[in-house]
């Protein structure tokens, strides 16, 4: 008798302890929770931590996290509208604000990833084909070629090298994504809190054509450059012979001028010193005439002068002065 109330005692313990092990249930800082019987949510969420109670048996946990979670899309090709085929890969944060509406409509987070590969999939591709390329992958707007006014020379009909204005940038389109996504996924008890493109590259088949059409593009450009440097290089070495022509010319003038004040100046003080006596007047053409022999005859010259020539006549008077010393010494 007494071991069979042991027995029950012990049954009754067990019942008890499984009892109010199914009953008491705890809640971490990190969770929220929905109490469901028989598969439908009962009361509101328990977001407190801490031990709490619920019906033993017909009533189940359901934990939710209260965390900032990661969404991580997989890269996925869509055109740019300038018809650019390239592969996006972004990602995103979120966090469960409402958990009774997240468990009516997902369930699980397994269902909210994807839900969210739909959503923010969707609106990145409607976002990239409303934007160029450029849009996507520059920051901001501030663009400013490397030489003002270069570039703006390059021929109208082909562009090359021109710069795209931009007028958004990718931060922007990063907020167009976020403002449509999180309206979207609002309905589900879900914030949106950032989303962000996190590589940006050329799908595999067009990459090689791109590259190709960038570096003959880049080619052109260096031709344009080295065209306009070639000129720019014959335009300085035409300046430089014109102004060296000139200088050369003008100082050939100064030259001149001065020679010419010179040889005045220096006849000036010759007519002064030799026009002084008859004699001086003599002594200036006979030494003026000895100075011009020199210049108008050598070894081998022969001339043919008058008799009354300048020349001849101080010639004459020294063979005159040669034949009478000959007389005297005979």
């Amino acid at each position: 008798m007494k071991a069979k109330k042991i027995t029950i005692a012990v049954a009754l313990l067990l019942v008890v302890g499984l009892t109010l092990n199914n009953a008491l249930y705890t809640v971490s800082e990190v969770e929220q929770v929905i109490i469901t019987q028989f598969g439908k949510p009962i009361g509101e969420p328990i977001v407190d931590a801490g031990l709490h109670i619920k019906a033993p048996f017909i009533q189940q946990v359901n934990a939710i996290d209260k965390r900032v979670l990661e969404w991580n899309g997989a890269p996925s090709d869509m055109p740019t509208k300038d018809k650019l085929y390239i592969s996006v890969n972004i990602f995103a944060r979120w966090r469960i604000t409402e958990p009774l509406q997240y468990f009516l409509r997902l369930r699980d987070e397994r269902s909210a990833q994807s839900r969210l590969d739909d959503i923010l999939g969707s609106e990145t591709r409607n976002s990239v084909a409303k934007h160029k390329l450029i849009e996507i992958i520059r920051t901001s707007a501030d663009r400013k070629p490397l030489r003002e006014g270069l570039l703006s020379e390059l021929d109208a009909d082909t562009k090359i090298g021109a710069l795209v204005p931009i007028h958004k940038g990718r931060q922007m389109v990063e907020a167009e994504i976020f403002t449509a996504a999180a309206e979207k996924v609002q309905v589900f008890g879900i914030e949106l809190l950032d989303i962000r493109f996190k590589r940006i590259n050329y799908n595999e088949s067009v990459r090689p054509k791109i590259y190709e059409r960038m570096v003959s593009e880049r080619r052109q450009i260096a031709e344009r450059f080295l065209s306009e440097g070639n000129g720019e290089a014959a335009r300085i070495r035409g300046d430089r012979v014109r102004e060296l022509n000139k200088i050369q010319s003008e100082a050939y003038r100064q030259v001149e001028e001065i020679r010419g004040q010179a040889d005045g100046k220096a006849a000036q003080i010759y007519a002064q010193a030799y026009n002084q006596s008859p004699q001086a007047v003599s002594l200036f053409e006979f030494t003026r005439t000895m100075q011009a022999y020199p210049s108008i005859m050598a070894d081998d010259t022969t001339l043919i002068l008058s008799t009354d020539s300048d020349l001849f006549k101080f010639l004459k008077g020294m063979e005159a002065i040669s034949d009478s010393k000959i007389k005297k010494k005979d």
